[in-house]
């Protein structure tokens, strides 16, 4: 506990409602004080403990927030553009281990104690931080104050409503950082992407003692790759760090392209995990697929959907942002089945017991997002027509066809030109494939 010493050991129920109080030591007169807890369920989340110590001696207070949860399989990123003031008020999550960016500024606040508020409120806190020495900056060290002064002049532009757009994220390890989602987040203005944690991201979180940080994993060096032949590569589960192995197969995907099929299942801690791994050169351009779902028998077509991937519905109001779901080789039915359960659980508390007073859905959003899923699981069993579009830029993504030869006439396929935005997220705006030789030789880069 950030606010406390070493507390009496005290049982917790997160399904429990009610606040628990134990003696603590104050850090800041060493005396007795109090140590509140309150197991609370957080919509779109998971179980989290608020903790506010006061001490009745010297009036310090502290207040802070912790998962109530295990460390996840894998650790998480949100992003989220705000545009108008109402996004200010999105509810945020910020573990001990989370760190929260404002992109626009290359501001970071670095891990420290977990925090339960929205985005104007972790953006005040920030700005109240950088303002509480400013008095003393101005006169020992003008240069940064006058530079930390640029930065709290934009801070309060944004908390005024006066610097849309702008974006921020929180990059967690554990996981246990979120991001509040609403069913009108379009486009680009809300991400998740869930990704394996490094072996050292696994020190800090203490799944493996330091000095395990260095050791390397067994690989296929000169191993000829046959199709269809499956491969076992000695690894560590990302969940835990216990040793498990990685199937590897090699497989040919009809009128595409071969593909890399990779699963992972950990016999310590359970981790499952499938992914599929597309190769060869970057395509001039990106390319979208649109299916017609029509009847049945449409489901069970294979799709590939790449990592780099973004799967779109207009009539499902419906669109996964490239690294949501990573690699997926299925069928059109598992694919949206996999959506769906990955939103429901986000979105939906789906353990035992209610909801803590005041912490509750409200009626209008759980009304909206309730007839999204009906909508979502009609769609799952193509009660109504309608189309699904994958847009790849790196043109990795594939759509079965349902004829020997010629075009599927429920499948439209089109090339397009990459953004800007796209060649950055990809890494190819600073790519260098032609002279890099020459340039290393002369110092350069």
């Amino acid at each position: 506990m950030a606010a406390t010493g070493t507390p009496s050991v005290v049982h917790v129920d997160p399904n429990e409602v009610g606040v628990y109080e134990i003696q603590s030591l104050c850090m800041n007169c060493r005396d007795q004080g109090v140590t509140r807890i309150l197991p609370i369920k957080i919509p779109y989340f998971k179980d989290v403990l608020l903790e506010s110590f006061s001490c009745e001696h010297c009036g310090w207070e502290n207040k802070t927030v912790k998962s109530a949860g295990q460390i996840q399989e894998k650790g998480s990123r949100y992003t989220f553009r705000l545009d108008k003031p109402q996004d200010l008020q999105r509810q945020i999550v910020r573990s001990d281990t989370g760190v929260f960016r404002i992109e626009d500024l290359d501001l970071e606040m670095p891990p420290g104690p977990g925090q339960l508020t929205n985005l104007e409120g972790i953006i005040i806190k920030i700005k109240t931080d950088l303002e509480y020495d400013q008095p003393e900056r101005k006169k020992t060290t003008p240069d940064v104050y006058n530079a930390l002064e640029a930065i709290i002049q934009r801070l309060g532009k944004m908390l005024q409503g006066e610097a849309f757009p702008f974006t921020v994220s929180v990059d967690d390890p554990s996981g246990n950082s979120f991001v509040e989602p609403s069913p009108d987040d379009k486009g680009s203005k809300y991400s998740r992407l869930d990704y394996p944690r490094t072996r050292a991201q696994n020190a800090q979180l203490g799944l493996i003692a330091d000095d395990e940080i260095e050791k390397g994993d067994d690989g296929l060096n000169d191993v000829d790759v046959i199709n269809d032949q499956i491969y076992e590569l000695h690894s560590e589960c990302p969940a835990c760090s216990k040793p498990c192995t990685i199937n590897m197969k090699k497989t040919n995907v009809p009128h595409f392209k071969d593909v890399i099929i990779m699963a992972t299942v950990c016999d310590y801690c359970g981790y499952k995990t499938n992914d599929v791994k597309t190769g060869g050169e970057i395509p001039e351009k990106g390319r979208r697929i649109t299916l017609d779902v029509k009847t049945v028998e449409d489901l069970s077509r294979d799709i590939l959907k790449s990592e780099t991937c973004a799967l779109k519905s207009q009539d499902l109001g419906l669109e996964v942002q490239p690294g949501t779901l990573g690699g997926r080789f299925t069928t059109v039915e598992g694919l949206l089945t996999q959506v769906r359960e990955q939103l429901h659980n986000q979105i939906f508390d789906i353990g035992d017991g209610d909801l803590a007073p005041g912490d509750s859905m409200a009626d209008q959003t759980k009304e909206r997002w309730g007839k999204f899923f009906d909508k979502l699981d009609r769609a799952i069993k193509a009660e109504f027509p309608y189309s699904i579009t994958l847009e790849d830029p790196l043109a990795n993504s594939y759509v079965q066809k349902r004829v020997d030869s010629g075009e599927d006439p429920q499948i439209k396929s089109e090339e397009y030109q990459r953004s800007d935005e796209d060649n950055e997220d990809l890494g190819l705006t600073d790519m260098k494939t032609e002279g890099y030789e020459t340039a290393n030789a002369n110092g350069s880069t």
